[in-house]
């Protein structure tokens, strides 16, 4: 079976899944990083003590569940190792956990990453996990490994670690290797592990976000983001085939699909928010040994891992040199949401731009694209939601009364949509409407870094210390 025609079939596939045919929520953000889970009926009135079907203590790392029927597999990093684990979807036991250690472990950041952020991927035969200090692995899903496909280890942009997630499409696993130099996108063969293509993408200096599939005049196509970039590739061949140039200057999201088109958002420090200060006022604030420069020995350590991405060469030290060329790519990016006509190729930039919008962006949590329309949730818990065909904003930057940073994205169903703060609170919003409105709010009492999966009538959430299955009493 030719490729492309192999593809349809596993995307027609995952689509009948999510209609609860099959229960599954197979990688990042469930099927092609969307969010959405057509057809689940997920309970509302959440919280650690409501709705709660069980609980499990899971080692800290911020990746998300990946669930095929009865198996949720999930990644941690525990005991120095970097582990891939299977849970009972019935009853949150543990089925088998399996570890490697790696040489050296990637730099990230101690409290905002991890060494495990990537959400593994499945096809419901094999699981496939992707650590920055180790490279590819992979398993059946009975544990026993099928194949690994080692690397170098990365070093991220800024040194906060590998967050970007495996996509598996067709027989292919691609994984978006954005880093401080010799950035590539990779594929290799599902089945053994080999390379299949390889793409340099030498422009691109650090993003955190999840490739995912769009078919664009008739070529599947990975779509992936990069520094000022939107991109897409063949992906039989990893051959680059379109660009849009001024995104954000540095990307955290996920694009997403919805009626053809493909929408991609995201935030970053640049020329119009959150403008940076003089090198003179840096200086003043932080040079404490007035040599004219920042050694990062200087920094308080609360600050120090959010800085050492201004150190280009990797010295140890700030100096203007380095601030000037940080201002100056950041003052190239432009932060807005976008949407993207597909029959597009080379330069689409002017060409295939159906609109843009510019307010209430995300910083990490991807959009959502959920009937008809586009959900931006922004630092402070500030929500929008605008018109995708058009752009035009029904409501933009409503407060929910969840304040704080957002690292998970939103998800949908039922009509309903899941958005969880970092700070641990839950909101669940119905969807459509003039502003939002809120349904159920509940505190979790310790943050949560991953996005919520919803398969059947169950929600599944993974907090600091904990795994959670939610759903109705009666049906467990």
């Amino acid at each position: 079976m030719k490729l492309d025609a192999l593809l349809s079939v596993i995307v027609a596939a995952a689509a009948f899944a999510a209609d609860g045919a099959t229960p599954v929520w197979p990688g990042f953000r469930g099927s092609n990083s969307s969010g959405v889970a057509a057809g689940a009926t997920p309970p509302i009135d959440i919280s650690p003590t409501n709705s709660v079907l069980w609980k499990v203590q899971v080692p800290w790392s911020p990746s998300s569940p990946c669930i095929w029927e009865d198996q949720i597999f999930l990644t941690t990093f525990n005991e120095n190792e970097l582990q891939t684990r299977c849970y009972n979807r019935q009853n949150g036991t543990l089925a088998w956990s399996r570890g490697l250690k790696p040489d050296k472990l990637e730099l990230f950041h101690s409290t905002e990453s991890s060494p495990a952020v990537p959400t593994s991927a499945t096809d419901g035969k094999r699981v496939v996990s992707y650590f920055g200090s180790f490279g590819l692995i992979c398993y059946d899903c009975k544990g026993s490994e099928l194949w690994r496909h080692p690397m170098p280890v990365a070093f991220s942009a800024g040194g906060y670690g590998t967050a970007s997630s495996p996509l598996i499409a067709g027989n292919l696993v691609v994984v978006n290797r954005d880093q401080n130099e010799g950035s590539t996108l990779l594929a290799v063969d599902l089945h053994t592990g080999k390379k299949a293509w390889e793409t340099p993408r030498p422009e691109a200096h650090g993003s955190f976000g999840t490739p995912i599939l769009w078919r664009n005049n008739g070529i599947d196509e990975v779509i992936t983001p990069g520094s000022l970039r939107l991109k897409g590739y063949a992906l039989r061949t990893g051959l680059e085939d379109w660009v849009i140039q001024g995104t954000a200057s540095f990307a955290c999201t996920t694009p997403v699909v919805g009626d053809g088109v493909l929408f991609f958002a995201a935030w970053s420090n640049g020329k119009a928010d959150s403008p940076w200060p003089s090198w003179e006022k840096f200086l003043e604030k932080f040079d404490k040994n007035k040599d004219g420069v920042i050694s990062l020995d200087e920094l308080d350590p609360g600050i120090r891992e959010y800085m050492r991405g201004l150190d280009l060469n990797g010295d140890g030290k700030i100096d203007k040199a380095e601030w000037d060329a940080i201002q100056v790519n950041a003052a190239k990016g432009e932060n807005l949401l976008v949407a993207v006509n597909p029959g597009g190729h080379g330069d689409i930039t002017q060409s295939h731009v159906a609109w843009k919008f510019t307010r209430g962006l995300p910083y990490v949590s991807s959009p959502l694209f959920y009937d008809g329309r586009i959900y931006l949730i922004k630092t402070g818990g500030m929500l929008s939601s605008v018109d995708a065909k058009t752009g035009q904003p029904y409501y933009t930057q409503e407060r929910l009364d969840a304040a704080g940073d957002y690292y998970s994205s939103p998800v949908a169903a039922d009509g309903r949509i899941y958005i969880a703060s970092l700070d641990g609170k839950l909101t669940v919003v119905k969807a459509g409407g003039d502003k939002p409105e809120v349904l159920h709010q509940a505190e979790f009492g310790e943050r949560i870094f991953a996005s919520p999966a919803l398969v059947g009538d169950k929600l599944y959430l993974r907090t600091q210390s904990a795994l959670y299955a939610f759903g109705s009493q009666s049906a467990h």
